[in-house]
């Protein structure tokens, strides 16, 4: 397939930049907002929307209205498409910055669950649903926290007998999905937006408030830095004897790249342990092409008096 130097020129030099080459291997996977885009590479909208710009009007993005949201995806355009995939094979997909780029850009965005109207949950939430049930979960009458959105289906069955129930969403748009959520299955939640897309800050831990008796954290976005905070996070907000779930995608937990290769299910543990948290259950879940670490978490002096029989 034979392409016009003039064309070739464009598209090197529009390519031919470290945020636009990510932005690019981000787009070639499905449709994203600027917020989504912006909250994977950690940069500012207006910045993010400059490099947009260039790669739409070199013809190797495609501008797409859906409602009021603006979604960026790879071009129709039959050689500039072709330009882009055999651009990007020449990357080693399991590059670090990489794989952070797609679980930021995964937490960011909508979940189909919460965009569609549907009463019937996916097998992988169900998967899931199933593992808390089974390690405890079954029952709440307390104080529930979801921080990320990405299986809001859970809150199905926690919410309604919960005395409290609060989500965080990584973006805007995932928040006004998680009310549209909330509201369509008429589940009393109050919904937040993290100040930092890219933190859990010490502001976002004081506005959700706690302890709560059930955290569920749901993919958490960024390297191994960030979700260890995270997990240090979780441990905070929860009350004494309260019982922690966390999912995290197996890729995002992959050490490629590094000298020392370590199992997802060895780090998950290691960043556990050091965040103060003892893993009770570990379970690998696959469904609907997904493959999702589960633990039933509690904190080390939780476990201890659980141990104890409460003493």
């Amino acid at each position: 397939m034979e392409v016009g130097s003039s064309d070739l020129v464009a598209w090197l030099r529009a390519s031919g930049e470290p945020s636009r080459l990510r932005l690019l291997a981000l787009c070639t996977e499905g449709g994203l907002s600027v917020s989504e885009l912006a909250q994977a590479l950690r940069q500012s909208e207006p910045r993010v929307s400059r490099h947009l710009r260039i790669l739409c009007e070199a013809g190797l993005l495609n501008r797409l209205r859906q409602g009021q949201w603006v979604h960026y995806r790879l071009a129709d355009e039959i050689r500039a498409a072709a330009f882009v995939r055999q651009l990007l094979a020449q990357l080693d997909r399991r590059d670090p910055a990489l794989v952070r780029d797609r679980s930021e850009a995964r937490a960011a965005a909508v979940p189909e669950s919460a965009s569609v109207p549907t009463d019937s949950p996916s097998r992988l939430d169900r998967a899931l649903r199933a593992f808390v049930e089974a390690s405890g979960g079954g029952a709440t009458g307390g104080r529930v926290l979801m921080v990320g959105t990405m299986h809001l289906e859970l809150l199905s069955s926690l919410a309604p007998t919960a005395r409290a129930c609060t989500v965080i969403a990584h973006s805007r748009r995932a928040a006004q999905a998680a009310r549209a959520f909330a509201e369509r299955r008429r589940l009393a939640c109050r919904v937040l937006t993290l100040a930092d897309p890219g933190e859990l800050s010490d502001a976002d831990l004081a506005r959700a408030g706690g302890p709560f008796d059930v955290v569920l954290l749901a993919h958490q976005p960024g390297g191994e830095q960030a979700v260890a905070q995270r997990f240090a996070a979780a441990r905070r907000l929860a009350a004494s004897g309260g019982r922690l779930w966390i999912f995290q995608r197996y890729e995002s937990l992959e050490s490629s790249g590094d000298r020392v290769v370590e199992h997802p299910l060895a780090r998950l543990r290691r960043l556990l342990d050091a965040a103060g948290l003892v893993c009770e259950r570990l379970s690998p879940i696959e469904a609907d092409g997904e493959h999702v670490l589960a633990a039933a978490v509690r904190s080390a002096g939780g476990a201890q008096r659980a141990a104890s029989g409460g003493r």
